[in-house]
């Protein structure tokens, strides 16, 4: 990607609206230094109610993005698709390039990338899908090829798109981080256990009010009792009618992520929290350095190791 960087007129870098801190790859920051940027936070529809908190958070984020365009987007509304239209083609007229504006799309796995990308073909040029998108991350392998998402005009040339491959954090600073990184879909669902998962929705969902899913139980801290009253609610029984944990833990999971048990953010947000991922941000580069460097030894005394046998 980085080879590719010197044809790139802007990068437009997705990150999830639930976990905007979260899914904040330290990676980017690094190699995108200097770049001019374009940030968007997608599924904007699965964590906001259009409340006035929720505005509020949006301001938030915007102040802590000082020195780089941000957008919230909602890949299936087409006036949101063509915010972020509007801003590539602005940049492509100032650009003023002779062969057309060239973008390039990055961020962490399953974020929306590619189904930002096939929303902007849709609505900026009338054509449909170019790249392929699924539930789990890792749909999206190598770079793609460039896709016209604007058409040229008498006063600028097209504009295309380059999809990437979501680049995981290389260091996850805590487990909550991975838990909420997980239940977004950015790791893949066999990682961490679906009971472990589902229990720190639960966890989540009372945060917000146990309303949520008053549907299927009584308010409780037990996940067991929930994913037992979720099984005999949806007919997940095995044999006997004993009530099938995963496959409800997993259903729970996939329900929450479509927007149907809640749509709420999973990170905090405060000018506190986002000035201490600063300070993590910053002493992340270290960590990475350490494990890169530990790496390499382990791999040369594997080496030493086997030339001695």
């Amino acid at each position: 990607m980085k080879t590719m960087l010197s044809t790139i007129d802007l990068i437009i870098e997705c990150r999830d609206y639930r976990v905007p801190i979260s899914s904040r790859n330290p990676l980017f920051e690094e190699s995108l230094a200097g770049r001019e940027r374009l940030i968007v936070y997608t599924k904007q529809d699965l964590g906001s109610e259009g409340r006035e908190e929720d505005r509020l958070r949006e301001e938030t984020i915007r102040q802590w993005h000082r020195s780089s365009s941000v957008l919230f987007s909602d890949h299936r509304n087409p006036n949101s698709v063509r915010k972020v239209l509007n801003f590539a083609g602005d940049h492509a007229a100032a650009a003023d390039a002779l062969t057309g504006s060239r973008m390039m799309i990055v961020g962490m796995p399953n974020v929306g990338k590619s189904s930002l990308l096939n929303s902007l073909r849709k609505v900026g040029v009338h054509r449909g899908k170019a790249a392929q998108t699924g539930a789990q991350p890792g749909v999206t392998r190598k770079i793609g090829t460039t896709v016209k998402i604007i058409d040229a005009t008498d006063k600028r040339e097209g504009v295309y798109l380059m999809d990437t491959p979501g680049v995981f954090v290389p260091y996850v600073p805590n487990a909550e981080s991975m838990l909420k990184l997980a239940l977004c879909g950015s790791v893949k669902d066999t990682i961490i256990a679906p009971t472990t998962l589902a229990d720190y929705l639960l966890y989540q969902l009372n945060l917000q009010g146990p309303d949520l899913y008053r549907e299927y139980a009584k308010p409780t801290n037990d996940i067991m009792v929930l994913l037992s009253a979720v099984a005999q609610k949806t007919g997940r029984l095995q044999k006997g009618g004993t009530p099938d944990i995963e496959a409800a833990a997993l259903w729970m999971i996939q329900r929450w992520r479509n927007g149907h048990l809640g749509r709420f953010v999973l990170d905090q947000i405060s000018e506190d929290t986002l000035d201490q991922d600063r300070m993590d941000v910053d002493g992340l580069s270290g960590s990475i350095s350490q494990a890169r460097k530990a790496a390499r030894e382990v791999r040369r005394l594997r080496s030493k190791m086997r030339n001695v046998e």
